[in-house]
């Protein structure tokens, strides 16, 4: 489905739901994706993406960096303790800040390079052993514990499960966010971001849609 295509759908939500579409960022997902699909939604002009791994994101965006200016890149995946310093030296965002120990480390390195890219916490809204994320019921204690941190928390992530309604979990994850004051919502992907975005998404997360299914080697 064409960059465009999906911008327009984008639109359309956000006059549905009487919102600007100004106020949702589209995150073009290129994890495991090939190169030249990567750079024929760039030369459209698009410059927000998502990458699940930092030693992948690292392979891949200093050589497009050096030919498009404005790049903003979202790390979406789980983050390794060890890995936190190449990715915020990599990524304008994180959206998987999900245990104590990750808020710390970053901390730590954030005094040292005097910089942070955006922080959003994960939350489990399934409560899925699988999957990363704090608990619904933990998130509001883990919200306060990051803020004591003094890092630049910007707002709330989640996965649903596949199997059940997303709207619900959209519905979950924007309250808890509602009562700690935080306005960023990363929640959405190609089959349901429409709904999301009706529930107040501020970024959506779309890959497939744009650049074809996944090859993986």
């Amino acid at each position: 489905m064409p960059l465009a295509e999906i911008q327009a759908r984008i639109a359309a939500a956000c006059d549905a739901a009487g919102r600007n579409a100004k106020d949702v960022k589209l995150i073009a997902v290129s994890k495991v994706q090939p190169n030249a699909r990567v750079d024929a939604v760039l030369a459209e002009g698009h410059r927000i993406f998502g990458e699940n791994k930092v030693q992948e994101a690292a392979g891949k965006w200093p050589d497009f960096r050096e030919r498009y200016d404005g790049i903003e890149l979202h790390l979406i995946g789980p983050l390794q303790s060890n890995k936190v310093k190449q990715a915020m030296q990599l990524a304008q965002a994180i959206h998987t800040i999900d245990r104590p120990k990750l808020a710390t480390t970053i901390a730590r390195h954030a005094q040292d390079l005097g910089q942070c890219p955006d922080l959003y916490i994960q939350v489990n809204t399934g409560e899925e052993p699988q999957k990363s994320g704090v608990l619904p019921a933990e998130a509001d204690d883990f919200v306060a514990q990051v803020r004591a941190l003094d890092l630049p928390l910007k707002g709330l992530m989640c996965i649903p499960p596949v199997d059940e309604e997303p709207s619900l979990h959209f519905a979950l994850l924007a309250k808890i966010a509602a009562r700690n004051d935080l306005s960023g919502l990363s929640m959405g992907m190609s089959s349901d971001f429409e709904s999301a975005i009706a529930l107040g998404a501020t970024h959506i997360r779309v890959g497939s849609a744009i650049f074809g299914e996944r090859v993986y080697g």
